[in-house]
């Protein structure tokens, strides 16, 4: 194979000391993957396979994190300040569909045999260069997924195999084996045995790919989207693939946004009349979703698929509606009505998006006050002014707020004032 994977200087150092010390050591996983399917630099996440043991790592390097000493993975700082994953060869010894008890091997064949797919199961060296004893590199090639020896297996082995396997076909629009696929449809039932933590993980990967309705599409032709997403008895349909496509947005590390708004589209379509708040909050309660989490997508479901006529007509209740989700949700629902645009899906004509989003993002850029803390006044102006304390302050801010949202002029600090002194409040 004629093809160079670009290893970064540090992982080739990290190579070499680990061989140096007698320790065999290749490179694995998808960066190898990538690499093979011409997209080299795409995934930074190079990790790499070897002889040497978790005691004998941390012994050989200064820098390290124990991520995982019990199934054999130490992180180690390369050169270049990056972590790496350096895994001990393995091979099963239990397998429950959860996952996996492992044990120690002596050598990189054992360490791929267990490995789900032919695509992952290619390893690289300096010197050897490509190890793929299944083929991988001719399925990359021909854009087959194939699940490595007995598909039946290999997903009994760990059901989130087939979750996986679908995000690999939908996302590198890759052709499943039909073995490979039967396997699969066996293994779906298993997916209710995952833990919600893990099936959170890998839809949040979909969502944040680039293209997630080839695998929400395989997710929907091979029921597991009925086991790991009962909730949506609407289905995946072609409207609800083509509005997620189209949310799109910057990503930054750390940051799930897009994933996040491309799952309030999701619960918008698959959910159906009954998704609101609570819903939204129990869905995702159950898939061990955040707080934080649960606030923003449920924000973004609230405001739909497009503005109601409400409000296109009356400036003070938009403003109201502003207000009551702040400005960052606003931004959300506003990406999330320009997906729908693009994709066809708009309750609303193209006109009235725009001009509402217009008006939405003016208000941002003005600054007009979306909370009584906004206004050019506060209650300490009226205490000074003779006022009493007590709840009427809080109704005349709030009262003044809302004058605020029909004319955004009044919010000049002498304005305010004259226009709550001549309400009669003053005390």
């Amino acid at each position: 194979m004629n093809v160079n994977p670009n290893a970064p200087p540090a992982v080739r150092g990290l190579i070499k000391a680990l061989e140096e010390q007698g320790f065999e050591t290749w490179a694995v996983g998808g960066a190898i993957r990538d690499a093979l399917r011409g997209k080299p630099g795409e995934r930074e996440d190079w990790d790499l396979a070897t002889r040497a043991t978790p005691r004998e790592v941390r012994r050989l390097f200064r820098r390290i994190v124990p991520l995982g000493m019990e199934y054999g993975t130490v992180g180690v700082f390369g050169s270049d300040g990056v972590l790496y994953e350096v895994t001990t060869f393995r091979h099963d010894v239990i397998t429950y569909g959860r996952k996996a008890v492992v044990a120690f091997a002596s050598s990189v064949e054992e360490d791929l045999a267990r490995r789900d797919f032919t695509v992952n199961a290619i390893a690289w060296h300096p010197k050897r260069k490509f190890f793929d004893p299944y083929g991988g590199a001719e399925d990359l090639k021909r854009r087959l997924l194939r699940a490595v020896g007995d598909p039946a297996e290999r997903f009994r082995e760990d059901y989130l195999r087939v979750l996986r396997g679908l995000r690999f076909a939908g996302t590198f629009e890759m052709e499943i084996h039909p073995d490979t696929w039967r396997g699969m449809i066996d293994a779906v039932p298993g997916l209710a045995h995952l833990s919600m933590e893990r099936v959170r993980e890998e839809l949040l990967r979909v969502l944040d790919s680039t293209v997630p309705s080839g695998t929400l599409e395989l997710y929907e032709r091979s029921g597991a989207r009925a086991v790991i997403l009962p909730d949506l008895h609407e289905g995946i349909g072609p409207s609800a693939l083509a509005t997620i496509d189209g949310v799109r947005g910057r990503r930054t590390e750390g940051s799930r946004n897009v994933a996040e708004l491309r799952l309030a589209v999701l619960l918008l379509f698959g959910a159906g009349k009954e998704t609101d708040p609570a819903t939204v909050a129990e869905i995702l309660e159950r898939l061990r979703f955040s707080k934080s989490e649960i606030v923003r997508v449920g924000a973004a479901v609230s405001g739909g698929l497009g503005p109601g006529p409400d409000l296109l007509g009356d400036a003070a209740l938009r403003r109201r509606w502003q207000a009551s989700l702040g400005p960052r949700h606003i931004r959300d629902v506003l990406r999330v009505w320009l997906a729908a645009l693009r994709a066809g899906t708009s309750p609303v004509g193209r006109h009235e998006v725009f001009q509402l989003i217009a008006r939405a993002r003016r208000d941002l850029r003005n600054g007009v006050p979306m909370s009584m803390g906004d206004l050019a006044v506060a209650g300490r102006d009226l205490l000074e002014l003779g006022w009493a304390p007590g709840p009427e302050i809080g109704r005349t801010l709030r009262r003044l707020l809302e004058a605020v949202w029909e004319d955004p002029d009044l919010n000049d600090r002498a304005t305010l004032i004259e226009l709550a002194t001549g309400e009669g409040s003053a005390q």
